[in-house]
């Protein structure tokens, strides 16, 4: 374990935990007659987290899940030694075809020698892409990264190349925000970026989903939606860095596969 905690850590998971409530009832408040199933976990050297999971007539999925553990070897090429690793993941797949799908992250890692943020949101239409939506996620995007300068400009670059699925030749969706590796050397800038991006994903999508959630939809559009679902299946069991993180951490499967949607089609 890391011998000298960062003295924010618990700072950074007491605001991870107040953003994760306020999404979660946001969400129940879209499915009044549903509450999320929470799961909580435990990782086998330090810590655990706790799953969400939603499942109504407008989510026929929505996970929620936090997660805080730390280990004696990073199990990636980021660092090595003890690491500690804290975070809320988020996913939606929706009833509607025309409510499209939603992924957001939120996380802090450190280790003996370093620390970094990472996070962002992405939206993927699953067939029936809106532009006046897409426009409206990505100004909520920009707008709370404008006090930092040109982040938003670099952040979108970051998620156009990561949410890139190679053997598709296509991105996953329509875009929205990644960083990884953010320590600019200034913590408290650092820290308020990281806040600023979380705090506007609900702005982001509430709009969008209290929008669409009713349109009427067709069997077809519904098939449509399910084929597609494929795509996002193979890039998130490919080429995802969390997908990875988890497994190779010895994660909690269920939480790391809460991002697979419940029914798909190839």
């Amino acid at each position: 374990m890391i011998k000298q905690p960062h003295q924010k850590r618990n700072d950074i998971i007491a605001f991870l935990n107040s953003l994760r409530e306020e999404i979660i009832l946001a969400f129940e408040q879209l499915e009044p007659n549903q509450a999320f199933q929470r799961t909580p976990w435990h990782y086998r050297y330090e810590g655990g987290g706790e799953m969400a999971v939603l499942r109504g007539n407008y989510f026929e999925k929505a996970a929620v899940n936090w997660s805080g553990v730390g280990g004696p070897q990073f199990p990636m090429g980021d660092g090595i030694g003890p690491f500690f690793a804290t975070g809320v993941s988020l996913i939606t797949h929706m009833e509607n075809p025309h409510a499209p799908t939603v992924h957001f992250n939120l996380r802090f890692i450190e280790t003996e020698e370093k620390h970094w943020f990472g996070g962002g949101y992405d939206l993927t239409p699953m067939g029936f892409p809106y532009e006046e939506d897409t426009i409206h996620f990505h100004n909520q995007a920009r707008q709370c990264l404008e006090p930092f300068g040109n982040l938003y400009e670099t952040f979108s670059k970051n998620a156009k190349e990561y949410f890139y699925i190679p053997h598709r030749h296509k991105e996953r969706g329509v875009g929205g925000l990644f960083f990884d590796h953010f320590n600019s050397g200034n913590f408290e800038k650092d820290v308020e970026v990281w806040k600023s991006v979380g705090q506007s994903f609900l702005p982001a999508i509430l709009p969008i989903y209290q929008k669409r959630i009713g349109v009427n939809y067709t069997a077809e559009e519904k098939e449509r939606q399910l084929q597609l679902r494929g795509h996002y299946v193979e890039y998130n069991l490919l080429y995802d860095r969390g997908t990875r993180f988890g497994f190779l951490s010895g994660g909690n499967p269920d939480a790391i596969l809460c991002s697979m949607p419940p029914l798909v089609k190839w």
